[in-house]
């Protein structure tokens, strides 16, 4: 399917939406209302949903054609959600209108093809009851900090989740700033304007398609110069580094909190960073909020417990 992702959940939206559809003709597998939709309300909540993953999948991972959406994919973009604590309602919003986006692709394959081509998102239902499970839906505010990250770093066998790691303990970065990295996006060495110390740069495109630096430790911008040397692109899968994090921490008796909890641990550090430089307790949650590709400074006071 060609177009902009909003042309194309427009497109799956005409397929299965039936203005005045009866509820017995929906829920009847030989009517051909069968699965269709008939709530305006509830499809725009299911398009936003469609439009967002459709834009994620856009940037991250190049994918244009809503028709060539896998399983893999859906398992991804939930995981990608899953990092950022939603309430157990939103994840179920997010995993029902996956499941009706299914329905759609189907419809609309039979309708424009002639033949309903096989579609399983299935996994979606699985990914749901892994985060109920652990834990991983907000019900409340949690500290996410790690005591000692650098322990939970340097237990991690694979050199790729380790630089992943210490780029959003560093940096800041979101996990979707650290599982794709291109050479192109290494912009060499700086001076951190508040330690006056010598830091990497990296230019990264994260959540809402935000563009910015993240600084790292210059000995982390080394290890990524000279693994471009040979590669054109540094990529981790990240379910494999998420669950990699959780076996760690559990092996060493520490609270898990994702790569995530990197995050927030650089947040809580470096507010004291720019307090230990002579900056006040706004100036620090301002400036760390634009570093970590937010505008308003209340949104750091969140890694805080404010």
């Amino acid at each position: 399917m060609r177009g902009s992702v909003y042309y194309q959940t427009g497109q799956l939206t005409k397929a299965i939406f039936i203005e005045g559809a009866k509820k017995e003709d929906r829920i009847n597998p030989e009517h051909p209302h069968y699965k269709c939709m008939a709530s305006y309300k509830s499809m725009k909540s299911y398009r936003d949903v469609w439009n967002n993953m459709g834009n994620y999948l856009k940037e991250h991972w190049e994918l244009k054609d809503f028709e060539k959406i896998t399983a893999e994919h859906i398992d991804a973009y939930i995981s990608y959600k899953i990092e950022y604590y939603p309430s157990k309602q939103y994840l179920e919003k997010i995993v029902s209108a996956l499941g009706k986006l299914e329905d759609a692709l189907k419809r609309f394959t039979l309708i424009h093809y002639g033949e309903e081509r096989d579609y399983d998102f299935s996994i979606r239902q699985n990914k749901l009851h892994y985060a109920r499970v652990q834990k991983l839906v907000a019900d409340g505010y949690h500290n996410r900090v790690y005591q000692n990250p650098i322990q939970i770093i340097d237990n991690l066998l694979d050199d790729h989740h380790k630089v992943a790691a210490l780029i959003q303990l560093y940096g800041g970065a979101r996990s979707e700033g650290v599982t794709l990295i291109k050479k192109d996006q290494l912009k060499g060495m700086t001076i951190d304007p508040i330690t006056k110390k010598e830091v990497g740069i990296i230019e990264t495109k994260e959540k809402g398609g935000k563009i910015g630096d993240v600084m790292i430790r210059p000995y982390v911008y080394e290890w990524l110069e000279e693994y471009f040397q040979y590669n054109e692109r540094f990529k981790i899968n990240y379910q494999a580094y998420a669950d990699y994090i959780r076996q760690i921490c559990l092996r060493l008796s520490i609270k898990p909190h994702g790569s995530h909890g990197f995050r927030w641990t650089f947040a809580q550090n470096r507010v004291r960073t720019y307090q230990d430089h002579g900056y006040s307790y706004e100036q620090a949650l301002q400036g760390v909020s634009w570093e970590m590709k937010h505008f308003r400074a209340s949104i750091t006071e969140h890694y805080l417990g404010g």
